[in-house]
């Protein structure tokens, strides 16, 4: 039954905010990423030099994210949001300086200055991921906490794909180099909903607290706690191998051949679909099964994934995608409610830094498994094979942690 109950939790003016200013980041950072891989394509016609796109992002990331994990815990955390973006507003900036300047070099070594980039937002990236829903729980009761997950990610999806349609249309239009100025201004705009939200200090003597011991605890918490290892690491291994959003920008150009405008599109279909879901999920909540629900959305993804990689119709490429996309956004709001119903406060922003490494695992390491498999099997053949791993995964998963099968919220 459709109620409107949970939207209810937008007239909180601090959630509203922190939300805005979480849209317009994503729908920057979604931009930048359907740029990057249009635009290292373009340099170097090479499916392997998308797949470092991620790895370069995902090695710093992954690298400093327990640290990270442990400052959010111990400091305060507005002040750390607005540091990590305005750290990106400089980092994505350095673009610009290739994009506008002919600097003499070739195709491949301005992607290693792009990759150099990267890098660093890398770091940046282990901080800022985990802040905003670490910020969420004091933000708004406990009774509203659901509804509010749901509502942090349908408005990442939205971000997502309006980031991914709108890149591709204005590389066409106005160019790379101009689309990064308008990336810069958005991070930096950003900024001013983030103002506005209420300083959160840590609960944490940080003279008190030894690092390692601090970081061993939030990893050793998600250990002992099987429903969130287990929907963690299905979400790690499933999107690993079935990340073949990496090669649609060589599907769009040489399989397809529908150009930029094309491409962005493809680029935001499964985010079509996951906005779409999750809005519908918003008005009608999961009630129970929630643990066989998320590994048959994980299965069916799988699938989808398959389809996308054996069609050669734009529309049933499309339809594919975002077909995957609404199974994903099933599995990612039970996923987000379960790791933040199993959380408590104290130790939240080190569990969900450890989920962070999961998530970056499996997004940029299945960037980049993607561009390896595409070198060595060919574009189509990677897909499909990362699709049937995807499938494989969650029935392995669902007959080794049945306390995830059997979750309920």
């Amino acid at each position: 039954m459709i109620s409107l109950e949970p939207l209810r939790i937008l007239k909180n003016i601090e959630f509203r905010n922190l939300l805005s200013g979480r849209f317009v980041l994503i729908f920057a950072f979604r931009m930048l990423a359907t740029l990057l891989g249009w635009w290292v394509y373009q340099l170097t016609k090479d499916p392997l030099s998308i797949g470092l796109i991620g790895l370069s992002e995902v090695i710093p990331a992954v690298s400093t994210a327990l640290y990270a994990g442990h400052v959010i815990d111990m400091n305060e955390k507005k002040r750390l949001l607005l540091i990590c973006n305005y750290l990106y507003v400089i980092l994505i900036a350095l673009l610009l300086i290739p994009a506008f300047m002919n600097l003499g070099f070739t195709g491949h070594q301005t992607t290693y200055y792009i990759y150099g980039v990267i890098f660093f937002t890398g770091i940046a990236r282990a901080f800022i991921g985990p802040i905003v829903p670490s910020m969420i729980p004091t933000i708004v009761k406990k009774e509203n906490l659901p509804s509010a997950i749901t509502l942090n990610q349908a408005t990442f999806l939205t971000a997502s794909v309006c980031g991914h349609a709108v890149g591709g249309l204005l590389i066409s239009v106005i160019t790379i180099k101009w689309t990064i100025v308008v990336i810069v201004a958005l991070v930096t705009f950003a900024s001013f909903f983030f103002w506005k939200v209420k300083p959160q200090e840590s609960e944490h003597n940080k003279s008190e607290v030894k690092v390692w011991e601090s970081m061993r605890e939030g990893i050793s918490y998600i250990f002992k706690t099987k429903e969130i290892l287990g929907a963690i690491s299905l979400d790690m291994f499933a999107v690993l191998f079935g990340g073949a959003v990496a090669m649609i920008p060589v599907f769009a150009s040489d399989i397809l051949k529908v150009g930029a405008e094309g491409f962005g599109l493809l680029n935001a279909a499964s985010d079509i679909g996951s906005m779409c879901i999750i809005v519908f999920l918003a008005l009608v909540p999961l009630r129970k099964n929630q643990g066989k629900i998320l590994l048959v959305a994980v299965a069916a993804f799988g699938l989808c994934i398959i389809g996308f990689g054996l069609s050669t119709w734009y529309f049933l490429s499309f339809a594919f995608l975002m077909l995957s996309g609404m199974v994903d956004g099933i599995s990612v709001v039970i996923r987000g409610t379960i790791v933040q119903l199993k959380t408590p406060d104290h130790i939240r922003g080190r569990v969900l830094s450890v989920n962070s490494i999961f998530i970056m695992s499996s997004n940029e390491m299945g960037q980049f498994e993607s561009g390896v498999a595409a070198k060595l099997l060919g574009v189509v053949r990677s897909v499909v094979f990362g699709g049937i791993m995807t499938v494989a995964i969650s029935l392995f998963v669902a007959g080794t942690i049945p306390k995830l099968r059997k979750m309920e919220y």
